[in-house]
C-alpha cells in the first residue's frame, strides 16, 4: 500500500500484529520501486540523508547520493534512500526530491533529523536529511533489513566514564551531580530497530572505547566486517579496541540478523567495516587532522554544541586534511553500500530458503511473526478457508468488498415527503463491487479457485463481512484488515419499482489503504488466468496491475463501476498503445460509462498519439461495413418485443462509433444496455473462427475484416424479467459469472457459438439478481454445472 499519490495501499499491506496502520499514509511515502521490492521479496538496502544534507556540499552529495543508489542496485537489492520532503516521510526518492535536499532554494533550511526531531519535522512540513538514527525508525517501519551508511555518532570523547561504576546507583548518583554526558540517539536507536547497520566503525572523532562498552551493556551484536576482531575507526582500520566477532562473510552477516529475526530479538546489529586497504595509508594522516580538529572544538565550545559539532569537524577535518578526507570518506560509503547490497541479498535467499518464515513483508517495529491480514472471529458456521501454497486462485478479483444497506419505499412518495421518512423496509447484505463479482464468480466456479482482494475496517461491518463470505465458502485470506478504519458503506435509496433514486458510498478505505503490495504478491504467486479490477481502485493501483498482468500474459478485465471512476482506467493505456495490440482484455461499461471514457480519453489527446492511429488504420473499415451497421441499426431491440424500439441508438447516441474507435486500448469491450440488451465489440486476430464469418442482421452481428484485425459488433438482447426486486448488483453479477467462463473457457470470444453462450450465461445470473433481495443471488449456483459443460 504507503504512497500518497496512490490513493490505494495503501500499505503497507501487512503491518504491526497483522494490522495496517493506514493513518500513517497521512504523512509517509513509500516509493513505487521501493513497494514493489518489498511486496515481491527483493532485497532493500536503507540509505540515509544527512551526507546529503549535513555531510558533502552540492554537488557532491547529490552526485554521491545517486553513485551509492547504483552501487547498491549493482549488487541485485533495491535502494531506499529515505529523507523528509514538506513534512512526509519519503523511503525511496524521487530525483527531483535529492535534488531538494542537495540543493535548497533557502540554505540552511533543511534540518538534520534524529529520533527528537521526527514529530516536529513532519507537524511543521519541514525538509530533512535522516540521521543514523532516523534511518534505522523508517527502515526498521518498512521492513528493510540492512542499512548502509558510512560512519555513525555514538559516545563522545568527554562522556562521563559509565564504565567505572558498576551499578544503576552510582550511574544515577553521577547524573545528579551533572556530570557531562552525551550519547548519540544512533546507539539507543539499535536496540529498538531490528536491522543490521552497516559502516566503517565509529567514528574517529568519538569515544570508540567508551561507544563499544555501552553498545555491550545495551545488547547489540558488535562484528568486525574484516579479516580481524580490530574495530575500524572510519578513516582508519585500526582504533586499537577489538570486538568479539569477524567475518568477511555476507551470508554469515545476514544469517546474523536473519537468527535474530527467527528468535523474536528487536535490537540491530552493527558491522564495522574497515576503509579500503587503498586509503589505509592515507588514514594516519587523516587521523593527526581529527586530533587537531577534536581539540580545537574543544578550545571553541563547539564539541558542546550537539549535533552542530559533527558538521564543523568534518569541514575542519576536511581543511586540515587538505580534502583527503574527503575523498576517503566517498570511498568507504561507496564500499558499505556495496557491502549492504550483498548482505541484503544474502538475507532475502535465507527467507526464500523458508517458506514459512516469519519474517515475510512485515512492517512495524514490534512485529515479530508473520501477521495475519484476517481477522480472528468466533467461529463460523462453515470451516474458513487456510490458504497454502499450493492454493492458487485462477481468478483474482481486486476492489471494494462492502456492507450494502438498501432502503425501499413501499409506495411512491409525494412531494410533501421530502424532508420526511416513509414507510418502506431496509435490507442489510454484503456488497461492494469486487465482493460482489467475486460472489458471483465463486458461486459459479470450482472450489476456491477465485479470490477477492479486498480492504476491510476492524469494526462489525468487518466482521460481518469476514462472517458471511466465510458462510458462502468463499475465500477470506484475501481480506486485508485495516487498523481505525471504516469498512467500506454503501447505503441505497430505491423507489417503490425497486430502482435506485439516490444513495452514499462510503469507500474512504479504499483511498487510504492500497492494494497493490498484496496484489502484486498474489499475481506472481498464483499467477491467475484473469485479474478483475473493479472502479473503485486508484488509476496507479490499475495501472500498475494492468501493466504487471500484461507482462505475465494474465487477461485484465476491468469494471468501471461508476462514471466518474470509469475513466481511471485510461492511465494503464496512456503508454502501453500498439498497434498490433490492446493492452486491456475486457471492459464492462454502461452506456454512460463508455461515453465518459471516451471523452476523457480525447481530453487527454489518447486519439492524437501515432501508435492509435497506425491500429485504427489497420482496421481498414469499410463502406461495407458501415452500411451493414446501418442494417443492424434499423433491428429491433426485441424480436418477442417491438415496442422496445429499434437498435438506433447505435448510430444515434454514437456507441457504435466510440466503441470502435476505443478498441486499440480494450480488446473487448461488453456494454451493459440495461433492457436493450447487451453489446460487444471486439478486435479479433487473424487466427480467430470469426475470420470465416461475415455480416448477419438476423443474428445480430456485423463484421469487417483487413489483414492483421476482424472487427466485431454484436448484439444480444436482454433476457426477460418476471418480478424484479431491485437493480443492485445485477451488472456486478453479470461481470462475475463472464469472467468465470473467461476462466472455464479462456477462448469463448473467438467464436460466435461460445461467445452467444458465455453472454447468455451472464445474463441469466443477472435477472437472477435483479428477481432477489441480495446483491448477488444465491441461485447462481444453479448455473455452475451448465457453465461448466459449455
Amino acid at each position: 500500500m504507503l504512497f500518497r499519490n496512490s490513493r490505494a495501499l495503501q500499505r503497507l499491506s501487512k503491518f504491526s500484529r497483522g494490522y495496517l496502520d493506514s493513518s500513517l499514509t497521512r504523512i509517509l511515502d513509500i516509493h513505487p520501486e521501493v513497494l514493489d521490492a518489498l511486496a515481491t521479496k527483493k532485497p532493500v538496502v536503507a540509505l540515509e540523508t544527512t551526507l546529503v544534507t549535513h555531510g558533502f556540499p552540492y554537488p557532491t552529495n547529490y552526485d554521491l547520493s545517486n553513485s551509492l543508489e547504483s552501487i547498491v542496485r549493482s549488487t541485485g537489492a533495491i535502494p531506499a534512500t529515505i529523507g523528509i520532503i514538506e513534512g512526509r516521510i519519503k523511503i525511496g526518492l524521487e530525483k527531483a526530491e535529492l535534488e531538494e535536499l542537495a540543493n535548497p532554494e533557502i540554505p540552511g533550511s533543511v534540518v538534520k533529523i534524529s529520533r527528537r526531531d521526527i514529530a516536529p519535522a513532519v507537524s511543521m512540513r519541514a525538509f530533512g536529511g535522516t540521521t543514523c538514527s532516523a534511518t534505522l525508525i523508517f527502515a526498521a517501519l518498512a521492513g528493510i533489513k540492512v542499512f548502509a551508511t558510512g560512519g555513525w555518532r555514538a559516545s563522545w570523547r568527554r562522556i562521563m566514564q559509565v564504565h567505572q561504576y558498576h551499578n544503576v546507583y552510582n550511574f544515577l548518583c553521577l547524573l545528579e551531580g551533572h556530570v557531562a554526558m552525551d550519547i548519540s540517539a544512533d546507539l539507543q536507536e539499535l536496540t529498538r530497530c531490528p536491522v543490521g547497520l552497516v559502516s566503517s566503525g565509529v567514528k574517529s572523532i568519538l569515544d570508540i572505547g567508551r561507544t563499544l562498552e555501552y553498545l555491550e551493556t545495551l545488547g547489540v551484536p558488535v562484528v568486525s566486517y574484516g579479516p580481524t576482531k580490530e574495530f575500524p575507526a572510519f578513516f582508519t582500520p585500526k582504533s586499537g579496541f577489538e570486538v568479539p566477532w569477524n567475518t568477511e562473510s555476507p551470508s554469515i552477516a545476514a544469517s546474523i540478523l536473519y537468527t535474530q529475526t527467527q528468535l523474536g530479538m528487536q535490537n540491530g546489529a552493527l558491522f564495522a567495516v574497515p576503509i579500503p586497504d587503498k586509503y589505509e595509508a592515507a588514514g594516519a594522516e587523516i587521523q593527526l587532522a581529527v586530533d587537531q580538529a577534536v581539540a580545537e572544538s574543544e578550545a571553541n565550545g563547539i564539541s558542546s554544541r550537539g549535533k552542530e559539532a559533527t558538521p564543523w569537524l568534518l569541514h575542519r577535518i576536511g581543511e586540515l586534511s587538505k580534502g583527503s578526507s574527503l575523498e576517503s570518506n566517498v570511498a568507504l560509503l561507496e564500499n558499505n553500500a556495496r557491502i549492504g547490497g550483498e548482505i541484503a541479498v544474502e538475507y532475502q535467499k535465507l527467507v526464500e530458503e523458508q517458506p514459512h518464515s516469519s519474517d515475510t513483508m512485515t512492517v512495524g517495529l514490534r512485529s515479530i511473526s508473520k501477521p495475519s491480514t484476517q481477522l480472528r472471529l468466533p467461529a463460523s458456521k462453515t470451516t474458513p478457508f487456510a490458504a497454502s501454497e499450493n492454493d492458487n486462485a485462477s481468478l483474482l478479483v481486486l476492489g471494494a468488498a462492502a456492507v450494502d444497506i438498501s432502503a425501499k419505499a413501499f409506495e411512491a412518495a409525494s412531494n410533501s415527503a421530502l424532508g420526511s421518512t416513509v414507510p418502506g423496509n431496509i435490507t442489510v447484505s454484503l456488497g461492494g463491487v469486487a465482493r460482489n463479482i467475486a460472489e458471483a464468480s465463486h458461486r459459479v466456479s470450482p472450489k476456491d479457485s477465485v479470490l477477492l482482494v479486498s480492504p476491510i475496517g476492524d469494526d462489525s461491518f468487518g466482521q460481518l463481512l469476514t462472517q458471511e463470505s466465510e458462510n458462502h465458502g468463499m475465500r477470506t485470506d484475501g481480506l486485508l484488515l485495516q487498523k481505525n478504519q471504516r469498512t467500506a458503506v454503501c447505503n441505497m435509496i430505491m423507489n417503490s419499482q425497486g430502482g435506485l433514486t439516490t444513495g452514499i458510498a462510503d469507500m474512504a478505505i479504499l483511498e487510504k489503504a492500497q492494494l497493490e503490495i498484496k496484489a502484486i504478491e498474489l499475481i506472481k504467486q498464483m499467477k491467475p488466468t484473469v485479474v478483475v479490477m473493479d472502479g473503485n481502485c486508484s488509476s496507479e493501483v490499475i495501472s500498475t496491475i494492468a501493466g504487471l498482468c500484461t507482462r505475465h500474459g494474465i487477461k485484465v478485465f476491468f469494471e468501471p463501476t461508476s462514471v466518474v471512476k470509469s475513466a481511471r482506467i485510461l492511465k494503464a493505456v496512456e503508454t502501453t498503445i500498439s498497434s498490433s495490440t490492446s493492452p486491456i482484455d475486457f471492459i464492462s461499461p454502461n452506456l454512460i460509462e463508455l461515453q465518459e471514457i471516451f471523452a476523457v480519453a480525447n481530453e487527454k489527446d489518447l486519439f492524437a498519439k501515432p501508435e492509435y492511429w497506425t491500429a485504427l488504420d489497420n482496421f481498414s473499415l469499410t463502406s461495407r461495413y458501415r452500411m451493414d451497421l446501418e442494417h443492424l441499426s434499423r433491428a429491433n431491440v426485441s424480436d418477442e418485443d417491438p415496442s422496445k424500439g429499434t437498435l438506433s441508438f447505435l448510430l444515434d447516441q454514437g456507441l457504435a462509433q466510440m466503441a470502435v474507435k476505443l478498441l486499440p486500448f480494450f480488446r473487448h469491450i461488453v456494454i451493459k444496455c440495461g433492457d436493450k440488451g447487451v453489446i460487444v465489440a471486439m478486435r479479433q486476430n487473424s487466427t480467430s473462427a470469426w475470420r470465416s464469418e461475415q455480416s448477419n442482421i438476423k443474428r445480430r452481428y456485423v463484421m469487417n475484416h483487413s489483414d492483421t484485425d476482424t472487427i466485431v459488433l454484436s448484439h444480444f438482447p436482454a433476457l426477460p424479467v418476471k418480478d424484479l426486486v431491485n437493480v443492485t448488483g445485477a451488472g456486478d453479477s453479470f461481470v462475475g459469472v463472464l469472467s468465470s467462463c473467461l476462466v472455464q473457457q479462456p477462448n469463448a470470444f473467438n467464436s460466435q457459438k461460445s461467445l452467444a453462450q458465455v453472454i447468455e450465461m451472464a445474463q441469466r445470473a443477472s435477472v437472477l439478481t435483479l428477481c432477489s433481495p441480495y446483491a448477488v443471488s444465491p441461485e447462481l449456483s444453479n448455473l455452475k454445472r451448465t457453465i461448466a459443460c459449455l
